[in-house]
């Protein structure tokens, strides 16, 4: 492939370039994404390559206990949540300032847009997991003013805000309580900024909360159909109905494991089997309601994708199952756009 513009740009909900780039070695890091090839699944050759226009950006604290593992070779280092959340931040501020042009931080729809139509880069920030944040939110209001607009916030383990959907395949989303208090406080403290609160990685309980309790679209930025592949993480028909009432949306997860029915994390899984979801997902929200997240460079996806560059095969296997020009364009970017724009009251 060449680094042509394409018929159809992708805006997509959710990937760990940051936490990439934030374990990366490299004297500057920011610098192999701009101009070279990096390992994984995403940099901006690629990118440009795949049609992909822009997308949830996130910014992700690991376990300590996980810490050996990414990184085996490196002493020991103070695990402090909102040192790493800055850091990754300013890896998002970096690509900007030496894109030359080329991306940019996007504060609203209208910015995505014009983003979309000079092809520059249009990056949203992300929060996928909230460790960073106290009880009290402090530190909220300079997160938003860097940027911030959507947030998750419980990833798999218990943090002062809840408890993330765990369990092993196959398995149900209720597992284990849902939000605390300052959970809910964070839900108030988010609807007051119309920043987007992500479900995708609540439990059932943390999830009927968030529907009871927040006056936003309720949006799942990278899941996908638990009928389909009973994972925890994925959303029943409950769930589905509770989102297309709100005018809600979801991103379907390009996650070998969010998508077999069997659950496994074969890389021989077809694009198929993202179709499958996509015409679920259309069947209970409506065409308005679906698009991608991806989960680029914080997952294994189909071989048959490979990495950001092959988006356009998925683009052609969607054609191929008889969805329209139209139809594809609004899942590759345009119901995003809709529904930030409903989540951000522009």
């Amino acid at each position: 492939m060449t680094d042509t513009p394409i018929s159809t740009p992708i805006f997509d909900g959710h990937n760990d370039l940051l936490l990439r780039l934030w374990l990366n070695d490299a004297p500057d890091p920011v610098a192999l994404f701009l101009d070279h090839t990096l390992d994984g699944h995403l940099d901006l050759k690629r990118m440009r390559q795949g049609g992909f226009a822009g997308g949830l950006f996130a910014v992700f604290i690991p376990p300590a206990s996980y810490m050996p593992q990414l990184k085996p070779n490196a002493a020991p280092q103070p695990h402090d949540a909102l040192a790493i959340t800055h850091a990754q931040i300013a890896l998002l501020q970096r690509i900007e300032s030496q894109s030359a042009g080329r991306a940019k931080i996007c504060r609203s729809a209208a910015e995505i847009e014009a983003c979309i139509e000079q092809r520059v880069l249009a990056m949203v920030l992300h929060i996928e997991g909230a460790e960073a944040i106290d009880g009290s939110l402090s530190q909220l209001d300079a997160l938003y003013q860097a940027g911030l607009r959507s947030i998750g916030p419980l990833w798999n383990l218990p943090n002062q805000f809840g408890v993330g959907v765990t369990g092993d395949f196959p398995g149900s989303p209720d597992s284990g309580d849902g939000l605390t208090d300052a959970g809910l406080a964070l839900l108030r403290a988010c609807n007051q900024k119309k920043m987007v609160i992500d479900l995708s990685h609540m439990n059932e309980k943390a999830f009927w909360q968030t529907a009871q309790y927040s006056d936003a679209p309720l949006v799942a930025t990278h899941s996908n159909v638990h009928a389909l592949c009973p994972q925890p993480r994925n959303l029943t028909d409950k769930q589905l109905a509770a989102i297309a009432e709100s005018n809600g949306f979801v991103g379907v997860n390009f996650g070998n494991a969010f998508l077999r029915a069997d659950g496994k994390r074969d890389k021989s899984t077809a694009l198929g089997e993202i179709v499958r979801h996509l015409d679920y997902l259309l069947e209970k929200l409506g065409a308005d309601g679906v698009g991608f997240g991806s989960d680029f460079d914080g997952i294994s996806v189909p071989d048959a994708l490979g990495d950001v560059s092959g988006l356009p095969l998925l683009i052609e296997a969607m054609s191929a199952a008889g969805y329209s020009r139209a139809l594809t364009e609004k899942i590759a970017w345009r119901n995003w756009l809709d529904v930030l724009k409903r989540s951000w009251g522009e």
